[in-house]
């Protein structure tokens, strides 16, 4: 046996090439038969300026900018509007100050006077009727409203209407509508009149000696065939724009009908197929798809679709049965009129990939809460709640309740005003908790109802009536009342326990009674249910008892107070597991006015 020549010779230290042979390292066995660490990524040796600055106090340091709603941010529920768009609108506006800059018709300003209007003394367009009543009625010029309209040649003009909430969406598409419906009924007769009178010298010249027939009671041609649809999500939002429909209509004289699923099948059929005609329908989308389905005549002359709320009325539920309607009614349809508070990013995709020619009509103040509406945080982890937030919400009623109280102590049920009880709204994130919010709150001797989608439909409209009341309160009044609520916690504490007795009765038998009631306050506990578009006139302040999954609820949900340039308060009610610093940028943007993200 014959030795390797290599056998007692010191390793080699370099390859063939000259360079450093080392150990490997990327082996199982690398660390085996090794008397020491050998750490080969040792840290370099720092020099005298690092040392300083790793070593300056963090009160010298040169602070970063923080970026601006970096929690909303990581959201990303609603769609960025540019702020250069913002500005040219702004400038844009501000030459339309009255009505009579529109070229409506004589009857149709009369009925925005006398009609939706009433009462008020000065009738001055919103932002968001200055930007689109020009648009719809064609007020532009040729050019642009060529480009307007879609290039495949089809004569149908697509809008989408943004604007905040309690800014008069509603009577910026409602005033066009009418004026629309106006002339061509006046076109429509005069083409009558000349075809008749045709007819007549043709009978005439074929038998002189002819004897004309008495009239025949026939049914009249708009029957059962609307000139106009409005589909909304919810019976209580038919109620509240078809109210508005028939207040135009007193002056306008035109025939309107609303039908939804609080009504009985005899009066939606008698409502819908009335002898003297149909001019415009407010429906919710399933009732009208279900009945297009049977009579597909409904949607054959329909020239105006709005869909207001879009983005409920275009998410997963209500899609199919808005999208059967929006094919029906395509053939003679000549103005698709989208209508939203908010654009979330889901809308936003869906109108890009289905309606990529609609024109969009926002405001400059869209997805910004006003800065008439303050927003106090009540922190419930802290004294005197420690982590109890019923009770938290409830202490926060009573402060409210009571200083009303103070200034007005004559009760509605008394026999007092009442347009001088204190209405709030509680919003919660799910169905359950809203009964057991009401429930504990009628405990504690305050007058609170539930708010859900298991609630009747009939039990929700008459809720929600008390709290869509426009009331007509002296200033004194609401500003008493945002002076007692200026403070983020209210004064009292967990060991008062504020009397009162339950004044709901769609609460549970078993909940116990106060012995005292806290006077002239009406407060509901609801979801997102009671978010979406009720003109909460009479609300002046909104309790948030949990905080928002999103920025579009945040908008929705504080967009129920401070309605109409009217002043409100909004409190959230901030627990441990709560998003704090969502909150705190919310409340940021509407100190600053900027819009959330």
């Amino acid at each position: 046996m014959t030795l390797s020549p290599k056998v007692g010779k010191p390793p080699v230290s370099a390859d063939p090439k000259g360079r450093p042979r080392g150990r490997r390292t990327n082996t199982p066995f690398a660390g085996m038969n090794r008397t020491t660490a050998g750490i080969r990524q040792a840290p370099r040796a720092r020099s005298l300026d690092e040392v300083k600055r790793a070593t300056r106090p963090k009160s010298a340091r040169p602070q970063k900018e923080r970026e601006t709603f970096h929690a909303l941010k990581m959201q990303k529920a609603l769609s960025a509007v540019p702020y250069g768009q913002r500005t040219s609108i702004k400038a844009q506006i501000q030459k339309t100050d009255d009505f009579d800059n529109f070229p409506l018709l004589a009857a149709t300003k009369d009925s925005i006077a006398g009609g939706a209007l009433s009462g008020l003394e000065d009738i001055t367009p919103t932002p968001i009727q200055k930007v689109a009543i020009p648009v719809l009625l064609g007020n532009e010029s040729r050019a642009i409203r060529r480009k307007a309209l879609s290039e495949d040649g089809k004569d149908m003009g697509q809008f989408l209407l943004a604007a905040e909430t309690g800014s008069g969406k509603t009577l910026a598409y409602l005033v066009p509508i009418l004026d629309a419906i106006k002339r061509a009924e006046v076109q429509e007769a005069e083409d009558e009149s000349r075809r008749l009178a045709r007819e007549k010298e043709k009978e005439q010249d074929l038998n002189i000696y002819a004897v004309t027939p008495p009239p025949i009671d026939a049914p009249h041609p708009t029957t059962g065939r609307p000139r106009a649809i409005v589909l909304l999500p919810t019976s209580e939002l038919v109620t509240q724009v078809g109210s508005v429909v028939k207040a135009l209509s007193h002056t306008l004289k035109f025939r309107s009908a609303m039908i939804s699923a609080a009504y009985t099948p005899k009066v939606i059929r008698n409502r819908l197929f009335s002898p003297s005609g149909i001019d415009v329908l407010i429906s919710t989308p399933h009732l009208l798809a279900s009945i297009s389905e049977s009579d597909p005549n409904v949607l054959s002359r329909v020239t105006h679709l709005v869909i207001d709320e879009a983005d409920s009325l275009l998410d997963r539920s209500f899609a199919p049965s808005t999208s059967t309607i929006v094919d029906k009614t395509t053939p003679s349809l000549k103005q698709l009129i989208l209508c939203s508070a908010t654009i979330p990013r889901s809308l936003d995709s869906y109108l890009r990939k289905r309606f990529p020619d609609m024109r969009r009509l926002v405001t400059p103040n869209l997805h910004a809460i006003p800065r008439r509406v303050q927003l106090g945080v009540v922190d419930v982890d802290k004294q005197p709640y420690t982590g109890n937030k019923m009770l938290a919400c409830a202490d926060t009623i009573w402060s409210i309740g009571k200083a009303a109280n103070e200034t007005h102590p004559s009760s509605e049920d008394e026999g007092g005003d009442p347009q001088q009880t204190t209405r709030l709204l509680v919003f919660v994130n799910e169905r359950e908790k809203s009964q057991e919010v009401a429930e504990y709150l009628a405990a504690k001797g305050i007058d609170a109802v539930a708010l859900n989608r298991d609630t009747p439909e009939q039990r929700q409209t008459e809720t929600l009536a008390q709290f869509t009341r426009r009331t007509s309160a002296p200033p004194q009044i609401l500003a008493s009342t945002e002076t007692s609520s200026s403070s983020d916690v209210p004064p009292s504490g967990p060991n008062y326990v504020p009397p009162g007795r339950s004044g709901s009765s769609s609460l549970s038998p078993s909940t116990p009674r106060a012995k005292r009631h806290l006077a002239n306050t009406k407060v509901l506990v609801s979801t997102d249910l009671g978010s979406r578009g009720i003109d909460t006139l009479a609300v002046k302040h909104v309790i948030l008892y949990d905080v928002p999954h999103t920025t579009v609820d945040f908008i929705h949900r504080l967009g129920r107070t401070g309605r109409m340039g009217r002043r409100g308060r909004g409190i959230v009610l901030v627990g441990k597991h709560d998003r704090k610093d969502v909150v705190r940028e919310v409340r940021e943007g509407m100190f600053k006015g900027q819009a959330l993200i």
